[in-house]
């Protein structure tokens, strides 16, 4: 759970339900189910019909992923370093071939990396692994970030549905005025007018609370899984090239803040090879 997240929520919530408590007595005059269904169901039927389906749906489950922990941070990164630094002190021992065992440590929900491992030990040039590494990197995150532009969609055409369900309580209120009597007149403006500008509401609502918070949050996760990918690449690369631990540490630090830098003498100083 992203607890950032979490209280971004809640805060925001908070104040908007403070809001509506404050500005009636009867807070349910905000809830609308048929402009609800004008807006989430214009802009997901959009959605639909402009991206593939596998796309949409994995924007809505970016909703939800916007309060989970990502997966890969920049804090974390001094802990990758750590293990290609520990990689590193094992093929210099015994070879590129060791990392074969490695394989099977790395975890099942990365197979980026298993893969770019698996390419590290064959006989390619450092240059082609470089290509070939690279261009996995950035197909992978060409198709995590396809779901930002649906959601992006999304947020774009929730208020445009909002307006649209205006337009059906004016239509209706209209078609009230011209069959009711003159003492109907105030009710039948009144109901109408609540669908016209609660449809309005929720279109800003879902589009600056849900849809585009939800792509931000993508490609900010996407984006740094990204860049974590990339140094790994890098240091995947140097263990081909049967580079020096201290070497690989300093060219892996230039990756981060110099607060966030790896330290072998410190963090290292008890390591030893396992034995194979």
């Amino acid at each position: 759970m992203s607890l950032s997240s979490l209280l971004g929520v809640i805060f925001g919530l908070s104040l908007i339900g403070i809001a509506v408590f404050h500005a009636t007595n009867n807070p349910l005059i905000y809830i609308n189910i048929e402009a609800a269904m004008i807006v989430v169901g214009g802009a997901t039927a959009s959605a639909f019909m402009g991206f593939h389906s596998a796309d949409v749906i994995t924007a809505f489950k970016a909703v939800g992923w916007m309060l989970k922990k990502p997966k890969s941070t920049r804090d974390g990164l001094n802990i990758e370093i750590s293990r290609l630094i520990k990689w590193s002190y094992l093929v210099q021992q015994r070879g590129l071939l060791a990392l074969e065992n490695e394989i099977k440590t790395v975890k099942s929900n990365d197979p980026l990396i298993k893969y770019c491992m698996t390419l590290a030990v064959t006989n390619h040039a450092p240059a082609a692994l470089r290509d070939m590494m690279t261009n996995a990197v950035e197909s992978v995150f060409d198709a995590k970030t396809s779901a930002v532009q649906v959601l992006k969609n999304m947020g774009a055409s929730g208020p445009a549905f909002g307006m649209l369900g205006t337009l059906v309580g004016m239509i209706a209120m209209l078609e009230q005025m011209g069959s009711g009597n003159q003492t109907d007149m105030v009710r039948i403006i009144g109901g109408g007018m609540a669908l016209a500008l609660v449809a309005t509401l929720y279109g800003v609502f879902f589009a600056r609370m849900v849809y585009l918070p939800a792509a931000s949050k993508l490609m900010q996760k996407e984006e740094t899984e990204r860049f974590r990918n990339l140094m790994m690449v890098e240091g995947l690369i140097m263990l081909t090239e049967k580079k020096t631990p201290r070497y690989m540490q300093d060219r892996l630090n230039s990756f981060l803040e110099p607060h966030q830098h790896f330290d072998i003498d410190r963090q290292l100083k008890n390591y030893s090879v396992p034995k194979g």
